[in-house]
């Protein structure tokens, strides 16, 4: 029997994903190594809680959820997370869109 545990009855990929490629975001939580980060040891430190990152790429687990890649700066890590796991680092009430080049201003 598989030891995978699903978060909820969510499914996540039928909405586009909540973080952009680039987008600044703060882990919410100290990220240890469960022993899928090569080159660490189980239970290094990955990612502090509140440190600082880049998403730098978009994937899928369990046809459910989007994991995040983050780029974290201080560690210089590059971690796979949930979107529960991850905080924007400015908030989404502040973020303005930005027009596509040549849009009128």
């Amino acid at each position: 029997m598989s030891n995978i545990v699903r978060d909820s009855d969510v499914v996540e990929l039928s909405a586009p994903p909540f973080f952009n490629f680039g987008e600044k975001v703060r882990a919410k939580r100290t990220i240890r190594n469960d022993g899928t980060y090569a080159g660490k040891e189980i239970g290094d430190i990955l990612a502090k809680k509140g440190e600082v990152g880049y998403v730098v790429s978009i994937g899928t687990f369990l046809q459910q959820f989007y994991i995040y890649g983050v780029e974290f700066m201080e560690s210089g890590n590059r971690v796979g997370m949930k979107r529960k796991e991850l905080d924007p680092v400015t908030p989404r009430d502040e973020v303005e869109d930005i027009p596509l080049p040549g849009a009128a201003s």
